[in-house]
């Protein structure tokens, strides 16, 4: 046993000795991140178009082209090595969503339990800690807090439509809050990998505002430059062209005209 786990441990560290000789963006020998890739992942941040349900979000980056090869090689290609450069991003992003506070609790995402157990780490708790280690370099008190889990089975919602991920996600999820709720004052930023109909970040802060949570934002590492649900019970349709920036033209919808997202007033428990 012990030495199949030494040989284990081997394997995996040549492994990624091998990956990180790479770029996961362009594929150069400048890896695991060239320069010119890492101005990609560094683009942002910015704000989103509003999503249905969700609070302000803002993205580090876009997930398309350079930007979405480095995400999926994080995720699912074994670098793990990126997750210093998107964990700078991500740090950007949350500093955006509550650029005033002096304390952020980041509340990653809770990933599906048999996507952690196949990749071996939660991609979006590694990018949240390391993105608290930056805001905490720069003199905010942050710290990750993981109060978010499922409350049924999901499906996992790659592949499915626009319509089929808000029923996916929909009441799927509840928070509970490790010992005290967060002290009036503290901005709590929901955090996650990509931004695509915003479903998971709307049944996210839905499930925090139910406990009494209030959410001051949302970050993320890259935002799907494609369509925007404007209301889950209606097929989105696509909307005007918009550029991230400092990028090539992408498909992108209209934005929502009236926000939908209910707040309380801070960080106590709701009554009634």
């Amino acid at each position: 046993m012990v030495l199949c786990s030494v040989l284990t441990e081997w394997v995996s560290a040549l492994a990624d000795l091998v990956l990180e000789q790479h770029c996961a963006g362009c594929g150069g020998l400048d890896g695991p991140l060239c320069a010119a890739c890492r101005e990609v992942v560094d683009r942002g941040p910015w704000r989103c178009p509003a999503r249905f349900g969700c609070p302000p979000v803002w993205a580090a980056g876009a997930y398309t082209g350079r930007g979405r090869a480095v995400l999926l090689a994080f995720k699912n290609g074994g670098y793990r090595a990126l997750a210093e450069p998107l964990s700078r991003g991500l740090a950007a992003a949350v500093r955006a969503a509550a650029p005033t506070a002096e304390r952020i609790s980041l509340v990653p995402v809770p990933g599906r339990r048999s996507a952690v157990r196949k990749r071996g780490y939660d991609p979006v708790r590694t990018v949240g800690a390391g993105a608290a280690v930056r805001l905490r370099a720069q003199g905010v008190a942050a710290r990750v807090v993981c109060p978010l889990r499922y409350s049924r089975p999901t499906r996992d919602q790659v592949g499915l439509g626009a319509a089929a991920r808000w029923a996916n996600l929909s009441g799927a999820m509840r928070a509970r809050w490790p010992g005290k709720s967060p002290a009036v004052g503290d901005a709590v930023v929901v955090v996650d990998d990509v931004l695509t109909t915003g479903a998971t970040l709307a049944e996210a802060a839905r499930a925090l505002t139910a406990a009494g949570i209030r959410v001051a934002g949302a970050a993320v590492v890259a935002e799907r430059l494609c369509r925007v649900v404007t209301d889950p019970s209606q097929t989105a349709t696509a909307g005007p062209a918009r550029s991230p920036p400092g990028g090539a033209p992408h498909a992108m919808c209209r934005e929502i005209q009236k926000s939908r997202w209910k707040t309380v007033p801070d960080n106590r428990a709701i009554s009634g």
